[in-house]
């Protein structure tokens, strides 16, 4: 019965099916005659030849498109493909259905980059034993005297130029999540294609999910991912939710990874603790005491979020107990405590900035009345060098970067008092500006772009744009503007094509143009929370839950997308939300979400 079930069954795709019985009683391969009629116009004239030869993995196909990855390269490319396009496998003809992901293929690649031709194979070996053929095979002119386009000889392989990046205890469980259903990607159609960078392959999206986020706010503190390819919209629940990992305790850290390790701090019962998960599984690799729990009417745990270095990590808890420890096994290699050793005492809300490793350098806030701020020897924990700011300011919540004015490397340290900047070398303050500074709480992490640098802060202050500059002490700090239309607690900022992107209390998205303080649109959205950067697009997460996907244009709010949390604590959702290898994640105390914004797995 099944035999004969599906001899009576019509073809599924779409050029085979049309006359087939008829073709195949006149001996015609399925499809040729469709295929034949789209493809002579497009063949015809001297332009037919084939351009180049792509080789790589398949990492998925869909009816418009297939993506690659080229060698060993991170970087997935994908391309155009002809709706009939013929595809062989193992040398005989064959289906869509052999474009899965892990097998090899060889893409014949059209002068305007659209792939007219796909030999597929089980491997890279059985591909390469195949080899590029030079020699046409004889041709045919027709079959059952209906003209055909005669096979073409095959070309050398010419792998694509390079691509620059674009400018990255209790056990915890990992519990997949079932595929949702959702509406299909709107990337599926190529609706956003890149120009090409050569005349010979044009690929129509560079995809790229490298996993790039060895610290707080990203790999330059900018909050800006270096993702391309995610999901341009999103469906009514949600992009698909990869992973949930539970058992991390109380805590506001979020997390930082080197694509394999994935790091964040949780009170784990009576301690402070340092969690590190599999990026891939969220399972539990390891964890160590870093500390005693914190505990804070607020809500308890830490608040920092560990950073990476190479084969180290670097994490400071909220009590100021500061570890270095290897990244591979959690093996402590030394330990301070910044506030006992530098005369500090805790802020009200516990110590919250997360180190900064610049070189050979830690830089951190202990506040103290021996130092506002220190270097120390990242590999010994060894004082290098202690900054007193002036005023003797205790540490403040925001985390210290690291910019370059002229040829003066420095620090920019938000302090309870003003913004700072600290000579790199040598530890002296150069300048200082207190007009986005509050009495009560300075959260946010200032921004830095093309010589501006714009800090801000909450409870009524709003925030300050300077210009930074070369001068006679290393530095000149001279202030352009001050707004009320940026008050940003703590949910940070991001500067993407000159324009500032940011929640302004009591809770309204609002983009600024950096260099005039110009508000361009202001919105609710999901209301108050904190942002971060990924391909075109501002990730809002709201302290209540929701999470919004919003373009980062000037010229006005618009929305690609939204979805309510699932497994909300009954705390705050403070911590910052993570784009990088094409997941989001979003820490909520004891558990971490993972969600998938790869189109191919929706």
């Amino acid at each position: 019965m099944a035999h004969a079930s599906q001899s009576r069954r019509p073809c599924h795709d779409p050029p085979e099916h049309v006359g087939c019985r008829a073709s195949r009683r006149a001996g015609i391969v399925p499809g040729l005659l469709l295929a034949s009629a789209i493809a002579v116009p497009v063949l015809a004239g001297p332009k037919a030849a084939t351009a180049a030869v792509i080789e790589g993995e398949i990492f998925s196909a869909t009816a418009e498109s297939i993506a690659i990855r080229v060698g060993k390269s991170p970087v997935i490319r994908r391309y155009r493909i002809l709706f009939d396009v013929p595809i062989r496998f193992e040398g005989r003809r064959a289906s869509r259905a052999r474009l899965v992901k892990g097998h090899y293929a060889r893409l014949f690649l059209t002068p305007d980059g659209v792939v007219e031709r796909i030999y597929v194979f089980k491997s890279r070996e059985s591909m390469q034993r195949d080899g590029p053929v030079t020699a046409a095979p004889r041709p045919r002119t027709t079959v059952a005297g209906v003209p055909i386009i005669p096979d073409r000889p095959r070309v050398p392989v010419v792998p694509p130029p390079p691509r620059p990046p674009v400018a990255k205890p209790p056990v915890a469980s990992a519990s997949p999540v079932p595929k949702a259903a959702s509406n299909p990607s709107p990337r599926s159609a190529g609706t956003r294609p890149v120009p090409p960078s050569d005349t010979t392959a044009a690929a129509v999206d560079v995809v790229t999910y490298r996993p790039n986020w060895p610290q707080f706010r990203g790999p330059d503190r900018a909050n800006r991912s270096t993702d391309r390819g995610l999901l341009e919209r999103w469906p009514a629940d949600g992009p698909r939710v990869f992973w949930v990992a539970r058992g991390l305790g109380e805590g506001y850290s979020s997390v930082s990874t080197d694509g394999r390790v994935l790091l964040t701090m949780g009170n784990l019962e009576d301690h402070e603790a340092v969690i590190a998960l599999d990026f891939e599984t969220g399972r539990r690799l390891w964890t160590y005491r870093n500390g005693p729990a914190y505990r804070n009417g607020q809500g308890n745990g830490p608040r920092s979020t560990p950073t990476i270095d190479g084969d180290r990590l670097y994490a400071l808890g909220a009590s100021g107990d500061l570890s270095c420890a290897e990244l591979a096994t959690g093996r402590v290699l030394w330990r301070r405590n910044i506030l006992r050793d530098f005369g500090g005492r805790n802020i009200t809300w516990g110590i919250s900035e997360s180190v900064l490793i610049d070189g050979d350098r830690l830089i951190c806030t202990p506040g103290g009345n021996r130092a506002t701020v220190v270097a120390l020897d990242k590999n010994t924990g060894e004082t290098l060098w202690t900054c007193q700011v002036t005023g003797r300011p205790q540490a403040s919540y925001a985390s210290p970067i690291v910019i370059t004015v002229g040829a003066v490397r420095q620090y920019v340290v938000f302090t309870s008092k003003n913004v700072v900047g600290i000579e790199a070398e040598t530890g002296r303050e150069l300048w200082a500006n207190g007009s986005s500074a509050n009495s009560t709480a300075n959260c946010s992490t200032p921004v830095f772009e093309d010589g501006l640098l714009f800090s801000a802060s909450g409870y009524g202050t709003g925030g300050a744009c300077l210009r930074l500059a070369p001068g006679p002490n290393g530095t000149i700090a001279r202030e352009l503007y001050t707004t009320k239309e940026m008050k940003n607690h703590h949910g940070g900022m991001v500067v993407v094509d000159g324009y500032l992107y940011g929640s302004s209390d009591p809770g309204i998205l609002t983009c600024i143009e950096l260099r005039t303080g110009r508000v361009m649109w202001k919105n609710r959205s999901v209301g108050k929370g904190s942002v971060t950067y990924a391909d075109g697009h501002i990730y809002l997460r709201s302290e209540r839950g929701p999470v919004a996907l919003v373009r980062a244009t000037p010229n006005g709010y618009e929305e690609h997308g939204r979805f309510a949390q699932p497994q909300r604590s009954n705390r705050p959702a403070w911590p910052h939300p993570v784009v990088t290898g094409g997941r989001l994640f979003l820490r909520d105390m004891d558990i971490l979400l993972c969600y998938d914004l790869r189109p191919e797995f929706q």
